[in-house]
């Protein structure tokens, strides 16, 4: 069956790996928490999506489009909706976290379910923080949702388009926004590091379970960064000899190097 739709938003940077992937200068932006699809792509949590999983910041198109790929033939997975992408469960109102890598002047922030536009932010074409977090009032669309996040850049025709799949309703009370990428929270004390769940997230029936990266143990001070590992706050490691501090606690993917995401990363 076919869900209507609702649009979110939020970022974090991308950049060049092992793999032929579009380099700092094309990074801007995308939803990281809830996990919006290139999220979900860039995380492994959705296989087989092509170029977008070494990029997910790239979604950009003309203002005024109303799909989840923005009209880019090499991310029409992002709006295949055969894939039966995992919707989150949230509560009624959530937070749409954005990490920008190139933070241009904005214009609006604005969600959509369906055709209906349910939140607008507007910035006056000022330049953003590179997190941006947004509340959205979302008790008007309880069950399973996509919502659709559009960043209007203030001194371009074009925006970024993200849609994000929801399970409105099915969770408690407000969704506080996490670090990129989503990741289960510690139930542990504060000076213990988590060790993933072995039990997967309550999903709904219609829609399948996918599993997360399992990030490795906490890496040795000054270390060489490395994907798939869980970074806290104060961590310091060193790329293409360069010494970095975590600045958020994350769990890195690829294409997160530190040069590419100074909103999570610190050089000394």
């Amino acid at each position: 069956m076919r869900r209507s739709i609702a649009y979110p938003l939020a970022v974090v940077a991308a950049a060049g790996s092992t793999v032929a992937v579009a380099g700092p200068a094309s990074a801007h932006g995308y939803i990281s928490s809830p996990p919006s699809r290139q999220a979900l792509c860039a995380q492994g949590a959705v296989p087989d999506c092509g170029p977008i999983q070494f990029e997910p910041q790239s979604v950009e198109g003309p203002k005024g489009l109303r799909n989840c790929h923005a009209n880019i033939p090499q991310f029409a997975v992002l709006s295949d909706e055969s894939r039966n992408w995992p919707a989150k469960a949230v509560g009624t109102n959530v937070s749409f976290r954005w990490t920008l890598t190139a933070r241009h002047r904005t214009s609006t922030w604005e969600y959509y379910v369906g055709g209906t536009r349910v939140a607008v932010f507007d910035d006056g074409n000022q330049q953003p923080n590179s997190v941006v977090t947004h509340q959205v009032d979302l008790s008007k669309f309880p069950g399973e949702r996509t919502v659709l996040a559009v960043w209007n850049i203030g001194d371009t025709p074009m925006a970024f388009y993200n849609c994000v799949d929801l399970n409105v309703g099915g969770g408690s009370g407000t969704t506080p926004p996490t670090t990129p990428p989503t990741t289960a929270p510690p139930t542990t004390a504060p000076s213990t590091r988590p060790t993933p769940s072995s039990s997967p997230t309550t999903r709904p029936s219609t829609r399948p379970t996918s599993a997360r990266p399992t990030p490795t143990g906490a890496p040795a001070p000054g270390a060489a960064w490395k994907p798939g590992v869980t970074y806290r706050v104060g961590d310091e490691v060193t790329y293409n000899g360069v010494r970095y501090r975590c600045r958020q606690a994350h769990t890195t993917i690829r294409s997160w190097e530190p040069p590419y995401t100074l909103a999570l990363w610190l050089p000394l």
